[in-house]
């Protein structure tokens, strides 16, 4: 199960499960880099 994610900004996301991760990645992206959209399976693969 993957539950960390390093964005390329250096924000590390972590999250209790790959669902969540999945929910927190979606939000860093909303709050901080606006218009990158990245869907469920494209967040899974660059997390770790």
């Amino acid at each position: 199960m993957k539950t960390r994610l390093t964005c390329p900004c250096g924000e590390v996301v972590k999250g209790k499960d790959e669902d969540e991760l999945v929910e927190l990645t979606q939000q860093h992206l909303a709050e901080v880099h606006p218009g990158m959209k990245y869907g469920r399976d494209e967040i899974l693969f660059i997390a770790t």
